[in-house]
């Protein structure tokens, strides 16, 4: 059983070396897509004897898909250049090549994230689990944002985890969330969905109770609080920028009547 491991990257030279050095044991090949990075990101892949190929970014799931349709090998092991492979799972991906994948289509690992100095225990951050390691000829990506994987047939589990070293700072996660509730945005805006003011003013407090409450936020002390309060803004964002959008398209078709 082979293995190639996909990466895509966009300006990542300061995180990328770690992801390539912690799965290039455990793949036979790695693959890193790149959306033009004005960086030295390119030339890290390289280094690390990646194959590199340039593709303009669309959105999360389309760029993985393309990503798992460039490999070699038909079973993949999709990571992000801010994450590693563990020890652990290391040696039950390494297992899993020598027994095989049996009548498994895909196997779940779960994402441990560290976060403002601390491994994050809830929050809805963990334990997480993700189908990361999958045949690429029963599975597809799905989603703009937050994608997912949807594999045809049995899945399993991995020993493991793969540890996320996510946003560089607050301001890091502010900006990726101003991001991702731009797209989202647009997606609501398109859709029926009435009252985008009123879904706001109640779904950003219904955000941060059911990270700070229900997903056991308060346990991660301060971390928990800011995961908590970041979240419940990106949820009122992505409505107001909606509200915004529909606005400005039902004011430029009055002044074009």
């Amino acid at each position: 059983m082979k293995i190639s491991g996909v990466i895509i990257t966009h300006n990542e030279e300061d995180r990328l070396e770690g992801a390539l050095l912690s799965c290039r044991e455990v793949c036979d090949e790695i693959v890193v897509i790149d959306s033009h990075s004005s960086d030295r990101t390119r030339d890290l892949a390289l280094r690390y004897g990646a194959r590199v190929i340039l593709k303009e970014f669309e959105d999360y799931g389309r760029q993985k898909n393309f990503a798992a349709s460039q490999a070699e090998f038909d079973w993949i092991l999709n990571i992000d250049a801010d994450e590693r492979v563990s020890p652990e799972l290391s040696r039950s991906i390494s297992s899993l090549k020598r027994l095989g994948p049996g009548t498994s289509s895909g196997f779940r690992i779960c994402i441990r994230t560290w976060y403002l100095g601390q491994w994050i225990r809830f929050s809805g951050w963990h334990p997480d689990p993700k189908i990361r390691v999958f045949d690429r000829r029963k599975g597809h990506w799905v989603g703009r944002i937050h994608e997912h994987l949807e594999v045809e047939g049995e899945l399993g589990d991995l020993e493991g985890n793969i540890l996320h070293y996510t946003y560089r700072d607050i301001g890091d996660h502010i900006a990726l969330m101003n991001r991702y509730s731009t797209i989202m945005a647009q997606d609501l805006a398109e859709s029926s969905k009435n009252g985008l003011l009123f879904r706001a003013f109640f779904s950003s407090p219904a955000n941060f109770w059911g990270h700070w409450l229900l997903k056991g936020g308060i346990l991660d002390g301060r971390a928990g609080f800011i995961i908590s309060a970041i979240s419940s803004w990106g949820a009122a964002l992505k409505y107001f920028k909606a509200w915004e959008i529909r606005k400005n398209h039902q004011n430029h078709a009055r002044s074009s009547r």
